[in-house]
Formats: C-alpha cells, sequence, structure tokens
C-alpha cells in the first residue's frame, strides 16, 4: 500500500493557534510550559524557540520538531494535554470507510481532518489543527451526526488516507491534467504494420515525385534554419541589452526595493527518485546545505512503491525531520509527472518546487527563489533556475553537454523570457505558486517532457516564468548511449507537447498571441525538424567536396547555394551563442571546445529518430536516464 512513510515527521499540527506568534505571549508558552513540565524540552530550549519564533514568524511546534528540540510524538502529546483531545489510535481502531467515502481525498487532504469511527453514536473526527474546527463544522452536510474531536498529526492522517483512497488518489494524478490540454486524449501507440505502410508509401510517392519531394524538404529545411537562426539572434540580441542595462545600473545604482514585512512562505520541494539508490545519501547531504528556515522547508523523497532499491538505500540514512518519504501507488503507468501529481496533495508548501536525483543547488537557492516571488507580481508564477554541471571537465562529451546548457539556459531561454514568450521550463530547480499550479491541473501525467508541457500552458493561461541568476549543479550525461536515451524522451515530450497543443491552431494563436505561437512553434516544432532534418543538411558537403550524388540535379544551383550559405551562416551564429554563453567566470574554460560541437550535434539526430520511433509505438514509455555514473 502506498504510505507516507518518515520516522515521525509529523509536520505536527503545525497551524495551531495557541502557537502562532500573533497571540499573547502567555498563549504562545502554554505548549512549551507543558513540555518543559514533562522534561521533555529544557527551558533554555524553550526560550532558544521563542526567540527564533518573534524572528522568523514562525508556529512553535514547527520550531521545535524541526530543529530536533522535542520529537513529533513529545509535541503530540502536548497538543493533546493543551487541547484536552484524545490522540486519534488508527490501529487499533481502523478507519471506518462509509466514513471516510463522504468526502474525496482531495477534502481530506486539504483541510487536515477525517471523520475515522462511529463511537457510541458520535461520528469521531481527527483533525490536525484543533483551530479549524469551526471551518470543517461548516463543511459538513446536514443529518451528519454528532461530533467528537480528536487530535492527529498530519502524517498519521495522511497515511490513513493514502492508504483507504489509493485509487481515488491514483486516477487524480493521471488525469489532473484537462484532457483537451493533455496527450493522454490522442496518443495511442501504432502498430507496426501500419506504421510500415505509411512510411513506404511516403518512400514510394518520392521516387514518383523526386522534384516536387526535393523542393519540399529544401523549403522545411531552410524555414527551419531561418527560424532558429532568429531565435538565436533573438537570444543574442538580448543578451547585449541585458548587459548594457546592467553596467547602466552599476554606474547609476538604484535604491533597491524595502524587504517584505509579510511571513516567510512554506515551501514544498518534490524530489522523485526510482532506482536511485547510489546516490541518495549525496543527494540529502546537498540539500541539506539550503539555508532556507528548516521549520518552514517540506522536502518530499517521492517514491514509486516497489522501488526496493531506493527504499533500501533509505533505511542507511536518517532523514532530517524536515525531510519525508511519499510513495506512489501502483499502476501501469509510471512517469515523473504522475509521482509528482500525486505527492502535490500532500504537499504543505505555497510555493512548490523541483528538484531531481543528482541535484546540487546553491545553498541560497531556495531564500533567493522566495525574495523574487515577493518582489514581482502575481502574474510570475513560476521562476527557473539555471542548470549547469558539476561534472564538466570528465570528458569531451561531458564539456559539450555543458556548453549546450549554458546556451539554452543562459541566452535562448532567458531572451525568450525577456520578450515575455512562453518558456519551455527545465524539469528542476523551477519553482510554482501552488495556487496557479493547482488552477492549470499541475502536470501532464502522461507527457515525457512534462516541464516543456508546464511553460507553455503557463502561458496559454497568461502567467509568465522568471529567471533567478541561482545555479544547480547537475551530472552532465557522459556517455553516448545514455545520452542518446536521455535526448530521444525530450525530443518525444517536445513532439507529443507540440501535437497536444497545435490540435487547435486558432485557440493556441488567441491564447499566445501571433509572438508567442509563432515562437511556440520554432522552439518546439523546430528543434526537433533542426534534427529529423539534419543528413538532409549534411548532403551539402558532399557538394561542397566534389560529390554530385544523383539527387543534386533536381535542385537548381542556386539553391544548393542558399543552402550553403545558410547552413553555414546557422553554424557560426551558433558557434557565437556558445563562445557569449561560455565567456561567464565558471565557464571560460569551455570556450577553446565550442568549435567541436559540429561533431555533438549528429548525436541528437539518432536521437531524434529513436524519439519518433518511440512516439508511434510507446509515446508514454519513460527512458529513464541513469545517474550517479560520473
Amino acid at each position: 500500500m502506498p504510505a507516507l512513510a518518515q520516522p515521525l515527521h509529523l509536520k505536527l499540527v503545525e497551524d495551531q493557534a495557541d502557537d502562532h506568534p500573533s497571540t499573547t505571549l502567555s498563549m504562545r508558552q502554554q505548549v512549551g510550559q507543558i513540555l518543559c513540565r514533562t522534561q521533555s524540552l529544557s527551558p533554555e530550549a524553550l526560550t532558544q524557540a521563542l526567540d527564533i519564533q518573534k524572528k522568523k514568524d514562525v508556529r512553535l511546534g514547527n520550531i521545535l520538531v524541526s530543529r530536533n528540540m522535542v520529537s513529533g510524538a513529545q509535541l503530540l502529546a502536548a497538543l493533546s494535554e493543551q487541547h484536552a483531545l484524545p490522540i486519534a489510535d488508527f490501529e487499533d481502531y481502523p478507519v471506518d470507510q462509509d466514513l471516510l467515502d463522504r468526502f474525496d481525498a482531495e477534502i481530506y487532504l486539504k483541510h487536515g481532518f477525517i471523520p475515522w469511527r462511529d463511537s457510541g453514536g458520535k461520528i469521531q473526527i481527527a483533525l490536525t489543527d484543533p483551530a479549524r474546527r469551526e471551518q470543517i463544522q461548516d463543511l459538513l452536510p446536514d443529518g451528519f451526526g454528532p461530533v467528537e474531536w480528536s487530535i492527529s498529526t498530519t502524517s498519521a492522517l495522511q497515511q490513513q488516507v493514502a492508504i483507504t483512497r489509493q485509487s481515488e488518489l491514483a486516477n487524480r494524478a493521471e488525469n489532473i491534467c484537462p484532457g483537451k490540454l493533455s496527450c493522454r486524449s490522442w496518443a495511442r501507440p501504432l502498430g507496426r504494420p501500419l506504421i510500415i505502410a505509411v512510411f513506404a508509401s511516403l518512400i514510394a510517392l518520392g521516387f514518383l515525385f523526386p522534384r516536387t519531394a526535393m523542393w519540399l524538404l529544401f523549403l522545411w529545411v531552410m524555414l527551419n534554419l531561418v527560424a532558429m537562426s532568429v531565435l538565436r539572434l533573438t537570444a543574442l540580441v538580448q543578451q547585449f541589452k541585458s548587459w548594457i542595462r546592467k553596467r547602466k545600473l552599476r554606474i547609476s545604482p538604484q535604491t533597491p526595493p524595502p524587504p517584505s514585512i509579510e511571513p516567510l512562505p512554506k515551501v514544498s520541494v518534490l524530489v522523485p527518485l526510482y532506482r536511485e539508490g547510489a546516490i541518495l545519501a549525496k543527494l540529502i547531504d546537498r540539500l541539506s546545505q539550503t539555508d532556507y528556515p528548516k521549520e518552514l522547508l517540506d522536502i518530499c523523497l517521492v517514491l514509486e512503491e516497489g522501488d526496493k532499491t531506493t527504499r533500501k538505500a533509505l533505511q542507511r540514512v536518517r532523514l532530517p525531520s524536515w525531510m519525508r518519504v511519499i510513495e506512489a501507488p501502483p499502476a501501469r503507468l509510471r512517469t515523473k509527472p504522475r509521482a509528482m501529481n500525486y505527492a502535490l496533495d500532500f504537499c504543505f508548501g505555497d510555493i512548490v518546487g523541483i528538484y531531481d536525483a543528482e541535484d546540487a543547488p546553491e545553498s541560497d537557492q531556495i531564500s533567493r527563489i522566495v525574495a523574487h516571488f515577493r518582489r514581482v507580481g502575481p502574474e510570475i508564477a513560476c521562476i527557473q533556475s539555471y542548470l549547469d554541471y558539476y561534472n564538466p571537465k570528465q570528458n569531451w562529451l561531458s564539456r559539450c553537454f555543458t556548453i549546450e546548457y549554458a546556451i539554452w539556459f543562459r541566452l535562448v531561454l532567458q531572451g525568450v523570457e525577456r520578450m515575455r514568450l512562453p518558456v519551455p521550463l527545465g524539469g528542476t530547480s523551477v519553482f510554482f505558486r501552488r495556487e496557479v499550479l493547482e488552477e492549470l491541473g499541475a502536470w501532464d501525467a502522461h507527457n515525457v517532457t512534462e516541464d516543456a508541457d508546464l511553460g507553455m500552458r503557463l502561458a496559454r493561461f497568461g502567467y509568465r516564468c522568471a529567471f533567478e541568476p541561482t545555479t544547480t549543479y547537475e551530472e552532465a550525461n557522459c556517455h553516448a548511449i545514455p545520452w542518446i536515451k536521455q535526448r530521444s524522451r525530450w525530443l518525444k515530450g517536445y513532439a507529443m507537447t507540440w501535437i497536444t497543443h497545435m490540435r487547435n491552431p486558432r485557440e493556441l494563436w488567441h491564447d499566445l498571441g501571433p509572438k508567442g505561437f509563432l515562437t511556440f512553434n520554432v522552439i518546439l516544432l523546430g528543434t526537433l525538424s533542426s534534427f529529423l532534418l539534419a543528413p538532409a543538411i549534411w548532403s551539402f558537403w558532399l557538394l561542397a567536396f566534389g560529390f554530385e550524388p544523383a539527387f543534386a540535379e533536381l535542385l537548381p544551383a542556386t539553391a544548393w547555394h542558399v543552402l550553403g550559405v545558410s547552413f553555414v551562416g546557422s553554424e557560426i551564429l551558433q558557434a557565437i551563442l556558445g563562445v557569449v554563453a561560455t565567456s561567464g567566470k565558471g565557464h571560460r574554460n569551455l570556450i577553446g571546445w565550442v568549435p567541436t560541437m559540429v561533431f555533438y550535434w549528429p548525436l541528437g539526430t539518432l536521437a531524434a529518430y529513436k524519439a519518433i520511433y518511440e512516439l508511434l509505438l510507446a509515446p508514454f514509455y519513460w527512458d529513464k536516464t541513469k545517474h550517479g555514473i560520473s
């Protein structure tokens, strides 16, 4: 059964009114006094916790548990005594399924309660926050019956919901994204005979009408080269404008805005894991370096049920109280976005972020992300960090991968964002306003590049993405076969995202506007086309070196010259972007490797054809990237 296993990460009754800083000092000390009286907490530790509470406007119980001043069980006992409520005993008195069926699981998780047993004609309701009794009472239908209250930890209550409502939550995780915006409503595996017949027909038409086919191919290649070059040139221009603005600010610095007086928000970070036993200990150590207040942090390690490899590794480590494990129930569909959709219902945060298993974010990243959210308006629904690699010097492939990421995240995507155009998000180190994430239907569980798809949906709903110049370091794929597998999944997802949103081009045009519509097509279709068309572009080199294949006469010499000039110009522009992207302090040692990128891109062609093959035969197959091989 799915579980939310954690060593009493009780995140306890975290919304206790009596623990809130807005109440009087004497009221705030009640729980502390009980803990001191039972010798669970020393007076010195209580004083320290109260000082922290005054500075950070955080509930006392969260501080005590997150800083290991008391255990979750000790705090629960003190809260039970404070509110004169019994502790819900789910082991001796199992949850009554008929009672639980009266509400959707989403309601229980959102409001923190469950009706769990009938005791002598009175319905026992376990809740995590006694201050919400009136609010929960209003949710109950007329004739619900007399109620008695009991108190529970958040983790114990969520555990019961996960166990008893497994099917409902699993179905919700797969289908929360609206059908018209999800690839699940069209993507179906095709039969091999049908695919062979289609490709055979196309080849036959090419032989029957070779000149027409050659002109169509030429026009497609030229359109793609021009579109991608315009995108890169735009990114380059935007980068130079950004440098000029920064220079002006250094000359005439502006007064920074006053710091926000609002309390810091709770932040949940989803970390999807699957067979990651080799790097789990390093991951926990890296995430523990964050400087964001631990009492406001909710790190969720999201596992697939049955993942024995990661489970075994978890048994060898001790999770801090602000980290916990959430297990997604078994299903035929096993993808990262499905697991994140499932975990989202169990999160505590107002801001929800994502890290991957191999990530090493800068220690102040979450703090900077939160500060950025507080500076901008609600139209900024997500903030993306830079992605970089901590093993760029391992071999040639890792160097080229690092150069590519520098171009993509530090130039292209930022150039697109500065023009307020749709941004295909990265799959990690991206943070969302939770209410917007839920409004959009979270992630498409069936899309293997859920990040790019969600970025486009954000734009369609009128939201924007911003960038915060803080970096998360990852492991560069440094071996050819794993690289091709990973890139084929990304390109397959680009194809799925393009088809999904282009099913109604008129509506997409209306949602994104003309510039956004063109950007969407250039980034998604253009990127895929660049790799698929590469063999046709390489044919130019046959002519350049004096070879004249039979197909050369199908186009006039002028067309071949135009193709050659366009291709060379595109490669020069790409090289310029590589030099600019690696001119920063951390990447200058890679500038000399930029010219070798011409030998790097052909790997993408292999990945693109693999992606099309899988799109037709196994659209939802997730070709997992293996980590820890660096």
